[in-house]
């Protein structure tokens, strides 16, 4: 059968106008992209982002990175969770303006990641955030990861992907495709991750979700990839009776995640216990000295700031001098 010819057609960049990427959440989730949040099921990545999904509903941050004045629509679509006795319990749960938040009805059609309806929705919603969970339930033909590779569908499913990310572009919506691992332990995060490189390769970043080894209750939030900026700090969360609850930049590695390999000392705790040292013995400290100590023990700034700032610390200027008064910390 002879191939169709497709006729030729150049875009000279002159003609493209520059713009800055802008971001829901900087530098984890961009307008107009694909992000991926992918774990190990029942690791908390789906909890994670319906509590994104609560606080983008009533015009609130989880995150420094996010800043809402406004809420905003959102659709979410669950492929393995029934709406009523699971997804809205849990939005309900996370405080949500389920009035802000949409589901595309699957009952007469299953929906697909190419499925004209998800355009429609995003155009009659106005929706700035689309998460599908799983993304595995979306390709079509109800495939998991390993069947896809066998049958040699990696290519159709990447140019599903670009399709996809064709919509976000158009629409500037930002869409989050949650995704479950793999079964090869040990291999890096980018091939664990949605069965096939190609997932990875069309997203512009990949956010990995995973237990904290010898912390029950504390998940972990790492970027393992960003096209877009600078890689972003490693967040936490916190899943307990009480509910879900954001616990801001945390020290730990992929790697860590990947291989339940217990973290070095929290930098955070650890930072927090270098100041209460300090104060034992010093009123006031001259703030290069300070960081210097720190660095030594291998906090970073950024880490020591935010640790001066929960303990109460205040920094006094004294003849073009910085000190941190270490009086009155708190315990």
């Amino acid at each position: 059968m002879e191939e169709t010819k497709t006729e030729l057609q150049l875009i000279k960049l002159s003609e493209i106008q520059s713009q800055e990427v802008s971001w829901l959440w900087f530098p984890f989730i961009p307008y107009g992209k694909l992000t991926i949040v992918q774990g190990d099921p029942g690791d908390g990545k789906t909890t994670f982002i319906l509590n994104i999904a609560a606080k983008l509903s009533k015009g609130e941050s989880l995150d420094s990175g996010m800043n809402f004045t406004e809420p905003l629509n959102v659709i979410y679509q669950s492929a393995e969770d029934g709406l009523a006795d699971t997804v809205k319990p849990r939005l309900e749960q996370a405080g949500a303006d389920c009035e802000k938040i949409s589901v595309i009805d699957e009952r007469i059609k299953s929906l697909s990641m190419i499925d004209i309806r998800l355009e429609e929705a995003v155009i009659k919603t106005g929706a700035k955030l689309l998460i599908l969970d799983p993304i595995q339930a979306y390709l079509g033909g109800g495939m998991d990861n390993e069947q896809i590779q066998q049958a040699g569908l990696a290519n159709e499913a990447r140019d599903m992907t670009k399709k996809l990310a064709a919509l976000a572009e158009k629409y500037q919506c930002a869409i989050v495709l949650v995704g479950h691992m793999n079964k090869a332990a040990g291999n890096k995060a980018a091939y664990r991750g949605m069965g096939s490189i190609d997932f990875f390769a069309v997203a512009r970043s990949v956010l990995l979700v995973g237990r904290v080894e010898g912390e029950e209750n504390t998940r972990a939030v790492v970027q393992i990839k960003n096209n877009l900026a600078a890689f972003g700090h490693p967040k936490a969360f916190a899943l307990s009776e009480d509910g879900f609850q954001w616990l801001g930049d945390y020290e730990i590695t992929a790697d860590e995640v990947l291989g339940g390999i217990a973290p070095k000392a929290n930098k955070m705790e650890q930072a927090k216990r270098l100041l209460r040292e300090l104060a034992e013995a010093n009123n006031a400290m001259q703030s290069n000295e300070i960081f210097g100590l720190a660095d030594e023990q291998g906090i970073s700034k950024r880490t020591l700031e935010n640790a001066k700032k929960e303990l109460g610390v205040r920094a006094k200027r004294i003849n073009n001098t910085w000190y941190w008064e270490l009086d009155k910390i708190r315990q």
